[in-house]
């Protein structure tokens, strides 16, 4: 697919999750904004987030959802929907079709038919505005520098687009986020601002709510109050993020801190998600666990890349090697031990860029913000055997299938990545 589709998912059966997922997040380019179990909430979710098709898989209550689906799409027209059913009756597609939606897709769905649907949409809109880059910074454990990597990154990204002020920077900590402290920003307005509203957020509410950077980046801080974090949802984070790639080239996003539904909203619907990590067990483990998580959740773990932070400090035993063997991922980037200057840039609430931009450190965020501007094809990761200190720490050899994921026993919860 030459453009990015922004999906809104509705599926009621929790055995199949993974599979429909998966099979959806194999196509490049797509995106899951939002997923919904419950039928009663489609108009609202349809009213709320600006996507490009509704997938919606009928069974088992396919007359409801048939129903409920036919008033969403007189209410909307124009909106492309696929349904989804085992059910092959002549009379099951036909109500369907008559009900509005554009393609009928039987189960078990494959690649193909699934190909050939979105083409047809894709050449019915092959005129519309193409939205902005998405890029998740998450860390996989607290203090691995994901917030100074996000803002950072943030900067140097704007630093390579032609229009100033066309990137964002948000903070999706909502209790202990400094995305806008590291620049020096006092925002007056935050995201718990923008969750109040249940229709789609518009461009004159982001620009209140955000604060400038002296970069041109706009950043989007976290609530003032502690209290303010509980009211916000998956759905708030899906609709704040859909209504910034609309607005901005790139929104880079500091989190999740939590792998909760909203941390899972946000890696559906990322272009590109870093997984930082630092040469130490904690960390490491936690990144493992993420991509197990991700794998069996039907995540394509193609958009996931590791970045590996403070790489030659003196880590202990550990080296980037050894952690690629371990999660089963190759390096996609590393940020070289820059102590002095980092801590520095932080203390002053200065971007590396302003004071530091001949560090070690600055180079290699620099670099990161290029390969991320022009990616270029990434070669798929190859299997490496378990072993040594790390592998023996974090348990047994596993598979590592054809797409990159990684198959494991699943966990009963999840990791906190800060």
């Amino acid at each position: 697919m030459a453009q990015s589709l922004r999906v809104l998912l509705f599926n009621a059966d929790d055995s199949y999750s993974s599979e429909l997922r998966g099979c959806l997040l194999r196509v490049p380019g797509l995106k899951i904004v939002a997923e919904l179990d419950e039928p009663s909430l489609l108009p609202q979710a349809v009213g709320q987030f600006a996507v490009d098709i509704v997938v919606v898989h009928l069974d088992p209550n396919v007359d409801h959802v048939i129903e409920i689906m036919r008033q969403v799409l007189e209410a909307n027209a124009g909106l492309a929907a696929f349904a989804l059913s085992e059910h092959t009756e002549g009379d099951v597609v036909l109500r369907a079709m008559r009900a509005g939606f554009r393609e009928f897709l039987i189960k078990p769905l494959t690649d193909e038919e699934l190909d050939r649907a979105l083409a047809k949409i894709e050449r019915v809109d092959a005129g519309r505005k193409e939205p902005g880059k998405l890029i998740a910074v998450i860390g996989s454990a607290g203090g691995v520098g994901a917030t100074t990597i996000a803002a950072n990154l943030a900067v140097e990204l704007s630093t390579l687009i032609e229009t100033p002020g066309r990137v964002a920077l948000v903070d999706l900590d909502f209790r202990f986020g400094q995305a806008a402290t590291i620049l020096d920003l006092q925002a007056q307005f935050t995201i718990a601002d923008l969750v109040d509203t249940h229709e789609q957020i518009e461009t004159e509410m982001l620009n209140k709510a955000m604060v400038e950077h002296d970069s041109g980046v706009r950043v989007l801080a976290r609530p003032h109050a502690f209290q303010q974090a509980d009211s916000i949802t998956a759905a708030h984070c899906a609709s704040v993020l859909t209504a910034l790639v609309d607005t901005f080239d790139y929104v880079v996003v500091d989190g999740p801190s939590r792998y909760d539904g909203g941390g899972q909203t946000v890696i559906d619907s990322a272009d590109h998600s870093l997984l930082v990590v630092q040469l130490l067990v904690t960390a490491v483990r936690n990144a493992d666990r993420i991509c197990r998580e991700l794998a069996q959740s039907g995540f394509n773990l193609d958009r996931l890349h590791l970045v590996c932070n403070r790489v030659d400090c003196d880590s202990g035993f550990l080296d980037a090697e050894q952690v690629e063997r371990t999660i089963g991922r190759p390096m996609f980037a590393t940020i070289p031990d820059d102590w002095k200057a980092v801590s520095s840039a932080i203390n002053i609430g200065q971007p590396l860029k302003t004071s530091w931009g001949r560090s070690k450190a600055r180079q290699a965020v620099v670099s990161l913000a290029q390969k991320l501007h022009a990616p270029s094809r990434q070669g798929q990761p190859s299997a490496h055997h378990r072993g040594g200190l790390l592998g023996r720490l974090l348990g047994g050899s596993r598979k590592v299938v054809d797409s990159g994921s990684i198959s494991g026993a699943p966990h009963n919860t999840a990791p906190e990545p800060a």
